[in-house]
């Protein structure tokens, strides 16, 4: 199936004659088109780059941005390496991996995709059932678990945590691919024992999922598998730790596994476009505060922060004129 942008929609029927469809003000036709990649709606990029919409479309001259519900880090690299998205939201390792054109991009080869911003650390969720009896990773050997939607850098950790714990992904457990919502529906019904999310604290489908089930759920450690992982993937995961009471029914703070959220841009995007880009999110860190709870974590400085990926080269001019050294 062919698959059409609201971009292209606009740029193949003319902008005019879709402005009242698209709630933009007549004789306010926007001329530049910025389409953001971001995820399922349950997880945090969705609203995260819903809000970031908003604030490009207001804050640039000329300039009509959209969010787009997508796969998540994985589809967002593709989108942006094919020049079907100018932004894209996505967890550091898929965009390690997809720069280096290595595991789901072995066939596509190395995407052309740089660093614009440094988000703020996502945490793995590992969440069972009680009455599935799961209370490590090991323990998951033989039962059904949603491993993330396919392809996306939910399932590349899950199968990495998975091997990290002396399970084989493919053999030792049950697959679904589901995304964040479908996984909290399918535990609630039972069709799931177990799944895997990597997300911002909170993600709202894990919210919901406990504001009415906390008592029949547990989340699982990945602490004491954080180390080896961050030793085998320098520079993309570390040891983190999901704080008690972020959601209901967590009486503990709980060690697990964290990885970085980076905003990125195709190598190959306008410097111009980058730096409008970052002083409007810069410029207006209040109302970036206002997106959603892990939108209060940017700050010019972790923006700035070194990243597997290398920030495109107007991002380091643009950090370096607010008095930052990227990287």
């Amino acid at each position: 199936m062919t698959r059409f942008s609201r971009r292209d929609l606009l740029a193949v029927m003319g902008g005019a004659a879709l402005v009242p469809m698209l709630g933009i003000p007549q004789g306010h036709a926007a001329t530049r088109y910025i389409v953001i990649g971001t995820g399922g709606t349950g997880g945090v990029f969705y609203p995260y780059g819903g809000g970031l919409a908003q604030l490009l479309s207001k804050k640039l001259p000329d300039t009509q941005a959209t969010a787009e519900v997508t796969g998540g880090s994985v589809d967002n690299v593709k989108l942006l390496a094919t020049g079907d998205a100018e932004i894209g939201f996505s967890t550091v390792d898929s965009a390690y991996d997809g720069f280096k054109g290595e595991e789901v991009y072995k066939d596509a080869g190395p995407q052309k995709i740089a660093t614009l911003a440094v988000l703020y650390p996502s945490v793995l969720h590992v969440v069972a059932s009680k009455a599935s009896g799961i209370k490590t990773v090991a323990d998951i050997k033989g039962k059904r678990a949603s491993v993330g939607s396919a392809g996306s850098s939910t399932e590349s950790i899950a199968d990495r945590v998975l091997a990290a714990g002396g399970l084989d992904p493919m053999k030792d457990v049950t697959r679904d691919n589901l995304g964040v919502a479908e996984s909290v529906g399918a535990l609630k019904d039972g069709k799931v024992d177990v799944f895997f999310w990597i997300g911002g604290v909170p993600t709202a489908a894990v919210k919901d999922l406990v504001s009415t089930n906390a008592n029949d759920v547990t989340f699982i450690n990945t602490g004491d598998l954080a180390g080896a992982l961050a030793a085998k993937y320098p520079g993309v995961y570390r040891p983190s730790t999901l704080k008690k009471g972020a959601y209901d029914g967590l009486e503990a703070d709980l060690p697990v596994l964290g990885v970085d959220n980076v905003l990125l841009v195709p190598e190959a995007m306008d410097g111009g476009l980058v730096k409008e880009i970052l002083a409007a999110m810069f410029d207006n860190l209040a109302e970036v505060a206002q997106i959603h709870p892990v939108a209060k974590q940017l700050k010019l400085e972790t923006a700035a922060a070194k990243s597997a990926v290398p920030h495109h080269p107007a991002a380091v001019e643009f950090y370096k004129s607010r008095g930052v050294t990227a990287g």
